[in-house]
């Protein structure tokens, strides 16, 4: 669910100027007061440029400007005075007729009489060469006003002849260029240039983020050496990467024009601007030109007791899977973000346990300060009664989409005490990695807590005793991506046994391809050539997939290709399909495949008629002209024809921009024992073991385990109740991007995007012991897929999917042998996810 929201201020703008032309830039007449209109509008609409759209609304206003002081010494050195008169609001779209919220009101009930009457105060400028030396105006008027009047003034800063330069207005200090002609001088501001602090913030993944685009033009219109008139036009366009149907504009324009001249209040005299301001009004105060920020408070507005209990409704459990629940997810967060810590506490203490939860989601989603000590003390991580709440909590942190230093410090402090639940502390220290990740996509690597939280990875993993904390930190180092774990993860995939190794060397996948150097890659060579030591086919296969997707050279690529008919069967089998997709699919490699495939005793019928069940297939769910998402399904078999893994990916990529979307690895081992076959070679000695690993959103969630040794296993055969694990379920804020626009009118805009989605996945496995039959399920709250697999050697997969009111599509994945896998993707009505499954 997409929510956009402009706010803009329900106060008065209005501008005026009128110069005569100067050497340098705009000079005024002696003894003359310059009549002018002023008008400036705001309009916000989708894109699409249909009046009829659009929303928004115009000030209008007379505007007095008159020439107080000249230098004796310089004609460019000037104070002016304007002053506006007679305001004016108006809806600007006509057509709404009724509908308008102007309707019937005058300005002053509008704007409320007091801010009228600060707007309808003169203000001052002093303008040397043309360009604003100090703005001076009544201290303690509402900012709004001031904002309005400043926009105003920064309309008489221009020069005369053509150049760059940089420029301090009511938008910041701005690099500016001026295009000079006989009739008009024309000034193109450089919004993203413009240095002023303001608000705002976006997800650091760009296939989740906004596109944005702001132009600022102002033309001054010249007959017989005066400046006439004065048009200027700034639009702030911005578009959904990830969904560029979604789409808005918001458009600022402003107008003033000279209508008549008449005699006006002779020049003051001096040559100190000081001693001039102080006669005109002692009151008067230099107050920077540059846009000053505030929050407007909400009057008689509900409290968020008020908006809780009519959004909790939505939030039911078995109301989940309908787009209201992500709708009044997302507009409960604007809430939370203005709310104090008492009140969200208030809210946290008073819910029960049915909708607690994905009141959890949201508190921990709203990302504030306020929201974060509030959840940290309802929080009982010494507690197993609130296990749920702290999990829910700790995927959310993972899934934040700006995370702040507090955050990660706050993780780091809960890690350092104690749990009542082994699982709720290492997916602490499994999103303390996902949070540094982001942090550094922010150049924040630098921050004390990111620092310190590095320290903890990399120190924990080499100090590890116990195989339990050494998965911890590997997957925390899976997260994190730290350039310096290198060497770390290739000690634990070369000399690490079984699911450590092969950990290991799953987090080497997930790094760029610049950290996949040469050295990287012997040790890549050593492991998949077992030239040390026997390794499981799981991790030689992943680093044969490492090597083959990272530049490899001609003599990597020709040993492997050599090894294809001295593996295994059910590995020579998933290598050959491996090296058939990435040429099918024109991967980086399959130019230097190709180029090896030249050679008779690499490319031969004994080695590409190799038979087996395991395969490996890549293909596009969609491909645009600006975007691709792919998929990839690999399974592996063992000898025996009992699955060994299976890895599901989906990836988007908008530009160079990629954004892992979701990963479901099921693993199995030391099965063989239920079918009386033989293990394959250095699978010999693994014990019984089941379980789901999946990423979502580039974040590793961690494992869940189906079981783990004979005893689990048989005692889950005769007893399991087939109900399944959980491994993420909640409401995810996907997409959030924030700005606060400081418009040249003086006006202020919000552009806000939010994209939520809500998300169930689990996972079982049952056996049948009389049949000798496996099934794995792995269920999303929108669609159930099974991977099902009988000892006679034939698999399918099967779909049952919920109705929805947009239909699902299916997709196939691969097909080999009249057998068919297909993945099915059923959004939610109302674009829940922009398009997201």
């Amino acid at each position: 669910m997409i929510l956009l929201a402009v706010l803009f201020l329900c106060f008065i703008s209005s501008y005026s100027a009128s110069v005569k032309g100067h050497t340098t830039g705009l000079s005024l007449n002696n003894d003359r007061l310059y009549k002018l209109t002023y008008s400036t509008e705001v309009l916000l609409d989708r894109g699409k440029g249909k009046l009829q759209d659009s929303v928004g609304y115009r000030i209008s206003s007379n505007v007095d400007v008159v020439l107080l002081w000249r230098n004796p010494d310089g004609d460019d050195d000037q104070l002016i005075q304007i002053t506006m008169k007679d305001v004016n609001v108006e809806n600007v779209n006509q057509q709404r007729g009724e509908k308008s919220i102007f309707k019937g009101k005058n300005p002053p009930k509008i704007i409320r009489k007091e801010n009228l009457e600060a707007l309808q105060r003169p203000v001052l400028l002093h303008l040397i060469h043309g360009k604003v030396k100090e703005f001076y105006s009544y201290a303690n008027e509402p900012v709004a006003i001031e904002n309005l009047k400043r926009g105003l003034a920064s309309l008489f800063q221009m020069q005369l002849s053509s150049g760059t330069t940089n420029e301090v207005d009511i938008s910041g200090d701005c690099k500016v260029t001026y295009q000079a002609h006989q009739d008009k001088v024309i000034k193109i501001k450089a919004l993203d240039s413009c240095k002023i602090e303001r608000s705002g913030f976006t997800t650091s993944n760009q296939v989740l983020g906004v596109t944005s685009k702001a132009t600022s033009v102002t033309t001054y219109k010249i007959e017989d050496s005066f400046v006439i008139a004065v048009l200027a036009e700034e639009t702030h366009a911005f578009r959904m990467n990830s969904l560029q149907t979604i789409a808005g504009k918001i458009i600022s324009k402003q107008k003033l024009e000279l209508k008549t001249t008449e005699a006006g209040p002779r020049l003051m005299s001096g040559k100190q601007v000081a001693a001039i301001i102080k006669a005109v009004d002692s009151e008067y105060k230099a107050l920077p030109i540059v846009g000053q920020d505030f929050q407007s408070k909400c009057k008689r507005c509900p409290s968020l007791s008020e908006h809780w209990q009519s959004t909790r409704k939505h939030l039911q459990p078995d109301n989940l899977s309908k787009a209201e629940a992500v709708r009044s997810f997302l507009a409960f967060i604007q809430h939370l973000r203005t709310a104090t810590r008492e009140e969200i506490l208030q809210i946290l203490k008073a819910e029960n346990k049915e909708v607690l939860p994905q009141l959890v989601d949201a508190v921990t989603s709203a990302q504030t300060s306020d929201s974060l000590d509030a959840i940290l003390d309802f929080l009982d991580f010494k507690s197993d009664s609130s296990i749920i709440l702290q999990e829910r909590f700790l995927y959310a942190c993972g899934f934040a989409s700006h995370p702040n230093e507090e955050l990660l410090r706050g993780l780091i402090s809960k890690f350092k005490g104690s749990f009542a639940s082994n699982d709720i502390r290492e997916t602490v220290m499994i999103i303390i990695g996902a949070l540094v990740k982001k942090l550094c996509q922010n150049e924040g690597c630098k921050l004390k807590a990111v620092v310190e939280a590095k320290k903890l990875i990399l120190g924990g993993l080499e100090r590890a005793e116990k195989k339990e904390d050494t998965m911890m930190y590997l997957l925390a180092l899976k997260n994190a991506l730290l350039p310096e774990g290198i060497p770390l993860l290739l000690k634990f995939a070369e000399a690490g046994e079984g699911p450590v190794s092969h950990l290991a060397t799953t987090a080497l996948q997930r790094y760029d391809v610049s950290f996949i150097t040469d050295e990287v890659k012997k040790t890549l060579n050593r492991i998949y050539h077992q030239n040390r030591k026997v390794h499981e086919k799981t991790v030689r296969t992943t680093a044969a997939a490492i090597i083959l997707n990272n530049n490899p050279s001609y003599m990597e690529v020709k040993n492997i290709l050599l090894s294809i008919g001295e593996l295994p069967k059910e590995m020579n089998k998933y290598m050959l399909t491996l090296v058939q997709d990435i040429l099918r699919f024109e991967m980086p490699a399959s130019k230097i495949v190709r180029r090896v495939l030249k050679e008779m005793v690499a490319h031969n019928y004994d080695r590409f008629s190799k038979s087996g069940s395991s395969s490996a297939y890549t293909g596009y769910i969609e491909r645009t002209p600006h975007s691709a998402s792919t998929y990839s399904l690999d399974i592996l078999y063992s000898g025996s024809g009992i699955l060994r893994r299976s890895n599901l990916n989906i990836f988007q990529y908008i530009g160079k921009a990629h954004l892992h979307s979701s990963q479901v690895v099921i693993e199995a081992q030391g099965l063989e024992a239920l079918i009386a076959a033989t293990p394959d070679e250095g699978e010999e000695n693994l014990d019984s073991y089941a379980g789901m690993s999946a990423i979502l959103f580039d974040v590793q969630l961690r494992p869940v385990t189906f079981f783990n040794g004979y005893s689990d296993l048989m005692s889950k055969m005769l007893s399991a109740s087939g109900d399944p694990i959980s491994v993420v379920k909640g409401l995810i804020l996907l997409i959030d991007h924030s700005q606060e626009l400081q418009l040249q009118s003086g006006l202020k805009a919000n552009m806000d995007v939010q994209g939520g989605l809500a998300i169930d996945i689990s996972g079982a496995m049952e056996f049948s012991l009389w049949y000798r039959e496996s099934k794995t399920r792995v269920k999303t709250r929108q669609f159930e897929t099974k991977y099902e697999r009988l000892s006679t050697g034939r698999g399918y997969i099967s779909r049952r999917r919920k109705e929805s009111l947009i239909a699902g599509s299916e997709f196939p994945l691969h097909q080999e042998n009249s057998e068919m896998c297909k993945v099915v993707f059923a959004p939610e009505p109302a674009s829940t996810s922009s398009g997201w499954f």
